[in-house]
């Protein structure tokens, strides 16, 4: 790697909550935005590649399908290029290859190079972004960790909202090569952001002087050697019950944005009309994951996250039950809104309380493994939900099927929390994630040093003698004793 920084995330840095972070976070909105944002925008080239290629519609719509098979499946080989070479390098060569995919695709002949360059090459550059950015903001961010995450998942509405005009605008000006071409471009801002990705590094070690005045010389531990993809985390019974509670919620959580503009062109609105459905769904949701950081952020809700994403879940369910139910536009304006906020509140979520269960050390695998799940929920809802349209057609029991979905993954993360999980310990969050800094190790050894030779450690500043050797002395007898 030519002497770059592995930032394997040391456990003697302590989260700066702020600082180079605000840069870490707008680059994990921009990757956000891109990775979810990025699928839906490309559909909007599909007419003019059903026209070129002389292919149906399910054929072009497999682009996307394998733009987000890559975005999740992808996940235990970012865990593993992370833990190898950190995120920066890995989020910069994925900067390179999904702007490679798009260019490379602009020459495409076939539908099947259209498969392989946006969906496979596109689809991995994005996943080597949409992950390291996740686990650099949860070492960036700890006690604003919950705005944090709301402000960047925000990226997502966000750039649905620019792209999708924006892909239209393309095709129309320079035809479906230009725009691949010139989307490509802008996926280069993918190294832009990744370079943002400053490694934490561990403070400087200031050699301690002895009475003698001579300078203590210090053992070096060997670190422990960092396993690239930690299997470790399945024995954690709180990851479990994620794991199976969000790939039975998306399921269902990704069905009614896929769905409700066909809907109301079913109820027989016309198109523009039943579009603008999605845009009042994206401007809700745009404002609602900040908003749900924010509280999810208060000293009250946050030990309760958990129980908080199973109310965002349930709200979620009961919409989509409820707007199975609207026979009318006004019907299907007022599912969208609270479609919106709910949605918003589950992406705001998801993965504040997968970093509160897993903790800092074992995030990176953690996601890498979850989204490996999701992506097989992520290929099986929405076309199941398609099957089920074709043979009843009538979409209240498409909507009625991902309700129930979702209320069930909440119902399942709750009583698993309840039944299956011990209680955590009431201390402020930062306190349960962070380890001792350096120097309080130091201060520790030292102290440890001077009580084994009957001594007194002194304060050098102020001569007082520090308390610290004694609470630490009754932590280790305590911990000793049989």
């Amino acid at each position: 790697m030519g002497g770059a920084v592995v930032d394997d995330g040391p456990t003697g840095v302590k989260a700066p909550d702020g600082g180079w972070g605000w840069a870490v976070l707008f680059g994990c909105f921009v990757i956000t935005g891109f990775s979810y944002a990025f699928p839906k925008a490309v559909s909007v080239f599909f007419k003019e590649l059903i026209r070129e290629f002389n292919v149906g519609y399910s054929d072009t719509a497999w682009i996307s399908s394998i733009l987000l098979a890559m975005l999740y499946g992808t996940g235990p080989l970012c865990s593993v290029l992370v833990n190898k070479f950190g995120c920066r390098p890995v989020m910069m060569v994925g900067g390179l290859f999904a702007s490679l995919g798009m260019i490379l695709a602009s020459f495409a002949t076939k539908i099947i190079y259209i498969y392989l360059c946006v969906g496979v090459i596109t689809g991995l550059g994005l996943a080597l972004n949409f992950q390291p950015s996740l686990i650099m903001l949860n070492r960036y961010f700890s006690e604003k960790r919950p705005l944090a995450n709301g402000l960047a998942a925000a990226g997502s509405p966000v750039a649905l909202c620019c792209l999708s005009p924006l892909g239209q605008v393309l095709q129309y000006q320079y035809g479906w090569r230009g725009g691949f071409l010139i989307l490509g471009g802008i996926l280069l801002n993918c190294c832009a952001c990744g370079a943002l990705m400053r490694p934490l590094l561990p403070p400087k070690k200031k050699p301690h002087e002895l009475e003698g005045g001579e300078p203590a010389v210090e053992e070096e531990k060997p670190r422990p050697k960092r396993k690239l993809l930690d299997f470790t985390v399945f024995k954690d019974r709180g990851f479990l019950v994620y794991t199976v509670a969000a790939s039975v919620m998306v399921l269902g959580l990704f069905v009614p944005p896929v769905f409700v503009v066909n809907y109301a062109k079913g109820l027989g609105y016309e198109d523009t009309k039943s579009a603008l459905l999605l845009t009042i769904l994206g401007f809700v949701d745009m404002f609602a994951r900040p908003l749900c950081g924010v509280i999810a952020g208060m000293k009250w809700v946050r030990p309760r996250s958990v129980y908080f994403f199973s109310f965002a879940m349930i709200f979620n369910g009961i919409t989509d039950l409820i707007g199975s139910q609207a026979s009318d536009y006004g019907g299907l304006v007022v599912f969208c809104i609270f479609f919106g906020m709910s949605y918003g509140m589950v992406g705001a979520l998801q993965f504040e309380v997968l970093m509160a269960i897993v903790g800092t050390e074992k995030f990176s695998s953690a996601i890498g493994l979850v989204l490996l799940m999701e992506a097989i929920a992520v290929l099986v809802g929405p076309p199941g939900a398609g099957r089920l349209l074709d043979y009843t057609h009538q979409y209240k029991y498409v909507f009625i099927l991902a309700g129930c979905e979702v209320t069930l993954s909440a119902i399942l993360l709750a009583l698993g929390n309840i039944f299956c999980l011990k209680r955590r310990q009431q201390e402020p969050q930062a306190r349960l994630e962070m380890a001792m800094t350096v120097a309080e190790k130091e201060v520790l050894n030292c102290v440890a040093d001077g009580q084994g030779e009957g001594g007194e450690w002194k304060d050098k500043k102020n001569g007082k003698a520090s308390s610290l050797g004694d609470d630490t002395r009754v932590a280790e007898e305590g911990t000793t004793s049989p």
